[in-house]
């Protein structure tokens, strides 16, 4: 977290290399406090929109609260162009292959936990897109200690909406859950929509599984994005990052 008036800051961001799924060579966008640490980590998924500024801004915001995070480039495989063509070559595509997103993040986790100043614990997190796959990684790689899934669309899913990309609708994997998870919608959220979210609710409380919902009125999908006017709740999106903040302190520390 930050510390007083007095104190030195300073912050390292970064594209690096990292060996994700299969041993593949990908990007990803590494920022942390300057300073020894120990810190604990966090891994980023990015939204659908792609590796872009907003997602870059929000892991920054994390390393200024003390946390070391890494954001894997989830399309790095499609090729490189701006981060708006690349998320709709990927949309265009179906999306990257669960299997594949599952290795990203958990090469970036254990990328994480192989430095110098890290504390041990890495927790996972993302927005819509990212938001499942956040989800999906923590039931599917145990080894992360806290998981965050803000308004992941398709988390809940119809068997008819299966694609090759995603066979399998992450709830169904509810029972593997190993670590707390924090949960953050928009109520008028069409994807997902609060049926969906109670549904995924259902599931945890189900399998007893240790969660917190935080759930806001008059609040769609994008609460956080504040470069998307007609998306982004002021009041909302204080609150919820301050709750962001309070669990992983709360589980990573």
């Amino acid at each position: 977290m930050p510390g007083t008036t007095e104190q030195y800051e300073g912050m390292i961001s970064e594209t690096v290399t990292i060996a994700g799924a299969n041993g593949d060579p990908i990007h990803a966008y590494y920022t942390r406090p300057a300073g020894p640490g120990p810190f604990p980590g966090v891994v980023w998924a990015h939204h659908f929109p792609g590796w872009d500024e907003w997602s870059k801004e929000a892991a920054r915001k994390l390393a200024y609260h003390g946390y070391a995070c890494i954001e894997p480039d989830l399309y790095c495989r499609m090729g490189h162009a701006r981060p708006e063509e690349m998320g709709a070559k990927a949309r265009e595509a179906g999306g990257p292959p669960d299997d594949q997103v599952v290795g990203d993040l958990t090469a970036s986790r254990d990328f994480l936990k192989s430095q110098a100043n890290a504390n041990g614990k890495v927790g996972v997190i993302g927005t819509c897109s990212g938001g499942r796959h956040a989800f999906l990684a923590a039931v599917r790689s145990p080894g992360f200690d806290a998981v965050d899934d803000l308004w992941g669309g398709g988390v809940v899913a119809r068997p008819e909406d299966a694609t090759p990309s995603r066979p399998v609708a992450p709830v169904t994997y509810t029972s593997d859950l190993q670590c707390p998870m924090l949960g953050i919608y928009g109520n008028e959220d069409r994807n997902p929509t609060a049926e969906q979210v109670n549904t995924l609710e259902e599931e945890l409380k189900t399998h007893g599984k240790d969660y917190e919902f935080h759930r806001y009125e008059g609040a769609g999908h994008g609460i956080f994005y504040h470069h998307a006017p007609a998306m982004y709740r002021a009041e909302a999106a204080v609150d919820g990052w301050r709750k962001v903040l309070d669990f992983f302190g709360r589980t990573l520390s």
